[in-house]
């Protein structure tokens, strides 16, 4: 018998999956990208593939919200909330780079409770549900067992006002640079933890996000036995700030090097 979540995360595979699809079409013919802010791009892909993920869940789940990057937050007063980001990494996308993903996590009174996480261009399906499993294309997945930072291989992002902003994340980069084996910017938060998660990346820090960047990510990692917190070593605050994951191994070194940035900025 088909639970009530097993349903709802084979809901989300699906239109994960047709996501995929339309993205992949809007990539072979090309697409023309606007600006959202300073150098925040959006793609008539973006607004397809949500509204084509949108239409499908709604109609499976009548009764819940829905909030997705690109149309905001709709619905009534439903506990059950999806977080929807349809195509995640839109700068690569309009660059004709092949590394972006479509993310879908359901939120349960304020809690993830199954994500689904697809690369379009390799067929990876990374999918969770909480206290259950997690899988790559239906193979249970778990982080690394690298040690110490010195042997970490990282990823990262930078916010889109890191021009304007003090707070760029370019100290940080630095920092963990010097300090591990290498520091990636693939340029998708989502596929960021959904590596994190499958152990081919140790840990991955970054900072201003929104829920739908990170939420099905998140549960990726903690169910394949990393960790997540914030900068401060805290839960992950709704609010878009700072997301820390890795495969837990590593995360006390990665606290403390955040956490002395931030002393050397307050000081400054």
């Amino acid at each position: 018998m088909i639970s009530h979540s097993d349903g709802m995360l084979a809901a989300a595979i699906d239109a994960a999956r047709q996501a995929g699809a339309l993205l992949r079409t809007y990539w072979e013919r090309g697409v023309v990208a606007e600006y959202k802010g300073a150098i925040d791009l959006v793609t008539e892909a973006d607004r397809a593939s949500e509204a084509l993920i949108l239409d499908m869940l709604s109609r499976h789940f009548p009764d819940h919200r829905f909030h997705g990057e690109e149309t905001g937050e709709n619905g009534g007063h439903s506990s059950h909330v999806w977080l929807i980001d349809p195509l995640d990494g839109t700068t690569n996308f309009a660059h004709g780079y092949p590394q972006f993903s479509v993310s879908i996590a359901l939120q349960i009174d304020g809690q993830t409770e199954l994500g689904v996480v697809l690369d379009p261009m390799r067929d990876e399906l990374f999918a969770a549900r909480r206290g259950h499993s997690v899988s790559l294309n239906g193979r249970p997945i778990r982080v690394s067992v690298t040690l110490d930072l010195a042997h970490s291989l990282l990823v990262t992002g930078f916010p889109y006002d890191r021009q304007t902003s003090e707070h760029n994340n370019i100290r940080e980069h630095q920092a963990f640079l010097m300090r591990s084996q290498g520091v990636l910017r693939a340029g998708s938060a989502a596929l960021d933890l959904a590596a994190v998660a499958s152990g081919r990346l140790d840990g991955y820090w970054e900072f201003k996000l929104n829920p739908w960047d990170w939420a099905a990510g998140i549960l990726l990692v903690q169910e394949a036995g990393g960790w997540v917190t914030d900068e401060q070593g805290g839960a992950v605050d709704p609010k878009p700030f700072g997301v820390v994951a890795s495969n837990g191994r590593i995360h006390g070194e990665m606290l403390g090097v955040l956490r002395q940035l931030d002393s050397l900025r307050t000081m400054e």
